[in-house]
């Protein structure tokens, strides 16, 4: 009897959770004030999705979705109104006299599944000069990102869950060095890629076990102005999968379009492809020989069913 009076309970808190109005402002105008104050209150294990939406404003703090908290929307005001920021980077100490490192230095860590943010900026302001400092860590299992900014130089957006599944939609990501890197499956749809130095693009590490790493459809490849030297992804482990289909490579691409990390060993091992690449970035004849051009039948298997599975993101 009493263990079916405290489920009753369980489900009604859930209920009521998934029904409650969720808004951060920044101004003390709503019950919260910090993005953080209102994942905290989000119970553990929730079942239904808890929608918190925030209004406009910079919000500097360090946010963390616990990974025993699933299913939560974090819903901007658009990505240029609601702003998250930090500048932790690698190195840097903090008051419990640990050392930063680039696992740590995010504003934003994501652990939990099934989260999704719209309308958001994420941005590591640590500097040009500050070495790895992480906007964005998502280990979590399915997040998906629409209409949201990853802002930064080195380092910005650490997919590093090993194969876990995330997806990015018109979303605009800036960097310096390797500033999308990690093990993850992710899927880039109609984004915008901005560098902002001579460097690398992509640094994924997906295991050899896992048939996609980081795939970008339709994106845009653009850089500020001047640079000339960038490649688009170079391999952080030997067995790195990235793909680019029909994507806009700006003038700042390199023609033999990827980097082996002073490691010829890596060019037995990579699998980097692109299909149907277009603009002044775009040169397949001067591609290094171990990159691959797909053909149409090798760039039809790029959907996003193979790709995430049962999971659709956009049906969210």
């Amino acid at each position: 009897m009493h263990r079916i009076f405290y489920l009753l309970i369980c489900i009604s808190l859930c209920c009521s959770c998934s029904g409650t109005k969720w808004i951060v402002a920044k101004d003390g105008s709503s019950k919260y004030s910090s993005i953080q104050s209102a994942l905290d209150a989000v119970p553990e294990g929730n079942v239904n999705r808890i929608v918190i939406s925030i209004k406009p404003g910079v919000y500097k703090e360090v946010l963390t979705i616990d990974s025993r908290k699933s299913n939560i929307t974090l819903k901007g005001s658009g990505s240029k109104n609601t702003i998250i920021t930090f500048d932790n980077h690698a190195g840097k100490k903090v008051e419990n006299g640990d050392t930063i490192n680039t696992w740590t230095s995010a504003t934003v860590f994501v652990y939990g599944n099934d989260f999704r943010a719209e309308g958001i900026s994420f941005n590591n302001n640590a500097g040009f000069k500050a070495g790895q400092a992480v906007a964005l860590r998502v280990e979590g299992n399915r997040a998906s990102f629409f209409n949201c900014d990853m802002t930064g130089f080195q380092d910005v957006l650490f997919l590093s869950g090993n194969g876990v599944k995330q997806y990015f939609n018109n979303c605009y990501i800036e960097g310096t060095t390797d500033f999308i890197f990690g093990a993850a499956t992710a899927v880039f749809d109609s984004c915008i890629i901005h560098s902002k130095k001579n460097s690398h693009v992509t640094a994924a590490s997906t295991n050899s076990i896992i048939p996609f790493g980081f795939v970008f459809r339709n994106c845009t490849l653009t850089a500020d102005s001047g640079l000339n030297k960038v490649s688009l992804g170079r391999p952080w482990s030997p067995t790195a999968s990235v793909t680019y289909l029909n994507c806009y490579l700006g003038n700042h691409i390199i023609p033999e379009g990827w980097n082996n990390w002073k490691n010829p060993a890596n060019e037995t091992t990579a699998r980097y492809a692109e299909y149907n690449s277009s603009g002044p970035g775009a040169n397949n004849e001067a591609r290094v020989k171990w990159s691959k051009q797909l053909n149409d039948e090798e760039a039809k298997k790029y959907t996003l069913i193979n790709i995430l599975g049962s999971w659709n993101p956009t049906a969210d």
